[in-house]
């Protein structure tokens, strides 16, 4: 994770949008057209099934994830901040209600 918020169990990912593979269809449509597309292709693809397995992995011990994309950080960084805010907020609180190691 970019960020992890322990006491909440929260684990927030900023994904650059080529390197994570955002539109996938679209971004593996445009790499068949590029120079070297099986390595890109595979590259880009097996980022995206590591980012999937680490997903799993951290939801499974009880942690939530927040994955966020390079451009809508980029276009709205407030809104984004908020949306954080909100959610590390609700986790803090489903803590102080059930005991840190139960969210």
């Amino acid at each position: 994770p970019d960020i992890v918020f322990p006491k909440a169990k929260l684990a927030i990912f900023c994904d650059g949008d080529f390197w994570h593979g955002r539109n996938w269809t679209n971004l593996h449509a445009a790499l068949r057209q590029r120079a070297n597309p099986t390595y890109w292709i595979a590259k880009i693809a097996a980022n995206r099934a590591r980012d999937e397995r680490t997903r799993r992995a951290i939801r499974r011990r009880g942690w939530q994830v927040v994955r966020l994309w390079e451009t809508d950080i980029r276009r709205d960084p407030d809104s984004v901040a908020l949306q954080l805010k909100k959610i590390l907020i609700t986790r803090l609180r489903a803590v102080e209600v059930r005991g840190v190691g139960s969210v």
